[in-house]
């Protein structure tokens, strides 16, 4: 009997591209001091010239490719070894932490900004895309992995 390939790791990688174009997109342009276009009236400008839109001095937007990147590598090493347990629960894990990161920087932009940046959204929609992919390839692997 053959073992079926999972496709979750490969998903997730996906998924990182996608928050890496992103966040990406948003440091550029907080690199060079400019405040990007935003379909929302205002939105992006009001959230990312906030005194919220940085961490100790820098953008948060390099925080999160930093995030993305570090979780494209987490996938990549789960992809090669997909049952691993270590992997499986360091992926799940970092993906909580983005969870939870994204759910408390989505809260201060509604709730003490008052406005709602559409990159930051696309992040967090993305993030949570990534806990749920996550959370997938945890339950998915968990019968298969044999104990030693």
């Amino acid at each position: 009997m053959q073992a079926k390939v999972l496709l979750t790791p490969f998903w997730i990688i996906a998924a990182t591209f996608v928050g890496i174009g992103d966040t990406l997109f948003l440091a550029y342009y907080q690199y060079l001091g400019i405040t990007p276009t935003c379909a929302l009236l205002h939105g992006c400008e009001r959230v990312l010239t906030s005194p919220y839109s940085k961490f100790m001095g820098l953008p948060l937007a390099y925080f999160g490719l930093v995030f993305y990147a570090y979780m494209l590598a987490l996938a990549i090493l789960v992809a090669i070894d997909p049952t691993s347990r270590g992997l499986r629960f360091g992926l799940l894990m970092y993906a909580t932490i983005g969870l939870l990161s994204s759910i408390m920087f989505e809260s201060i932009q509604i709730f003490l900004i008052g406005a709602i940046c559409m990159y930051c959204a696309i992040s967090a929609l993305t993030t949570a895309t990534l806990f749920g992919l996550a959370l997938w390839h945890f339950s998915a692997t968990k019968e298969r992995t044999i104990i030693r």
